[in-house]
């Protein structure tokens, strides 16, 4: 490693090298090997009229001294680079947290690296002491970390906000990969459904007596009728007069929850207390949310080849989801824990559907239940308009 590997690591001439450059470029190769290029590429720097600090370089012997030791952990050599005075900090004060490297997208690439060019700015106009920070000086720290989040609160030139426009295009990647994921799903339940030796068929009048019940039941204040109504998505919009919509919206939003809970109340403060416990019905929601896509699918198939009278408790339902051939599954620990951990996830969800009479009293699959649980899933997956 030399100054010649620096400059083009970092695509600047030796003149122009920030510390970022150089932090960056000793991480780049074995601890050992940047450790002993150290001397050397020090003089090269004070003879190409750029010396850097002391405080730099003593910095950066200490911190590959720790990960050569192994001793140093990811947080203290992130935070060595952050010292430099040009690298933003990973999570600012305000829980902006910035993607992995390989994980940004254009829009971030973009504001990272304005982000970049803005602190060396500030670093030329002696806004920032990179030695105080490298010393470890809490002030210092503290009025960096702020710049940044003045910074990406700000609208450019152009009227995007840094901050926004980053994490606009994280939910947009998570909200296409979700679709991708659900569009896979949806196909596979039908290929299995259309494999079937036998399709479920309704049970005459099953249905109209159970959304009866279900339309009686979600009149009513508190738990479960503010879950399922927040599932089925009816605290914002009214509830269909026709029963067998009524009662497939609401076993769909079971398996894919439409909205939140209502917001009355000290809802939004409990809510906000991190350290505070969860509710009865934000915790089972939070169930729900956790399921993933190969776990309904993995259970509803195997009931649905099952059929009705097969027990449907959550504990089987878990040895079910962990047996499927329908899936890719990990093996399970050796203890059970990854079992353990679905049947948990599968608690609130059999309860709920003991209210609609997808089970029995004995969480056994009723024969509306066989024939509902597919099509609620076909549903919860289907494209909304």
């Amino acid at each position: 490693m030399d100054l010649d590997f620096v400059c083009t690591h970092a695509g600047r001439a030796a003149t122009a090298l920030t510390r970022r450059d150089v932090a960056r470029a000793l991480l780049e190769v074995p601890s050992g090997v940047a450790l002993v290029a150290i001397p050397d590429l020090r003089r090269a720097m004070l003879a190409a009229g750029n010396p850097l600090s002391a405080v730099f370089w003593d910095s950066a012997r200490a911190t590959l001294g720790s990960i050569e030791s192994g001793i140093a952990t990811v947080g203290d050599v992130q935070r060595w680079v952050e010292s430099t005075g040009t690298e933003p900090v990973i999570m600012t004060p305000g829980y902006f947290v910035w993607p992995e490297e390989d994980e940004r997208g254009p829009v971030a690439t973009e504001m990272f690296s304005r982000l970049v060019r803005h602190l060396e700015q500030r670093v030329k106009a002696g806004d920032i002491d990179p030695d105080a920070l490298a010393r470890g000086d809490e002030e210092a720290r503290r009025a960096y970390e702020d710049m940044q989040e003045e910074w990406l609160s700000t609208p450019l030139p152009d009227g995007r906000v840094p901050g926004f426009a980053v994490n606009d295009e994280q939910d947009e990647e998570l909200f296409a990969a979700w679709d991708e994921e659900e569009a896979f799903a949806l196909s596979e339940l039908r290929r299995i459904l259309d494999e079937l030796p036998k399709r479920p068929v309704l049970p005459a009048g099953e249905l109209d007596r159970a959304a009866a019940r279900l339309r009686e039941l979600l009149g009513q204040p508190g738990y479960p009728a503010n879950v399922l109504r927040a599932c089925a998505g009816f605290e914002d919009r009214p509830m269909p007069d026709d029963d067998g919509e009524l009662w497939l919206a609401v076993a769909a939003g079971i398996a894919g929850p439409v909205s939140d809970l209502s917001e009355d109340g000290d809802t939004l403060e409990e809510f906000a207390d991190l350290e505070g416990e969860l509710s009865h019905e934000d915790a089972v929601l939070a169930n729900l949310c956790a399921l993933q896509h190969a776990d309904w699918l993995a259970a509803v198939a195997a009931l649905a080849r099952l059929g009705p009278g097969v027990l449907a408790s959550p504990e089987r339902i878990a040895r079910l989801v962990a047996e499927s051939e329908d899936i890719d599954v990990e093996i399970e620990d050796e203890d059970g824990a990854d079992v353990d951990a679905t049947e948990r996830l599968f608690v609130p969800v059999v309860t709920l559907w003991g209210h609609l009479g997808i089970v029995d009293e004995d969480d056994v699959l009723t024969p509306l239940g066989w024939w509902g649980l597919p099509r609620a899933l076909e549903l919860a997956w289907s494209p909304r308009d």
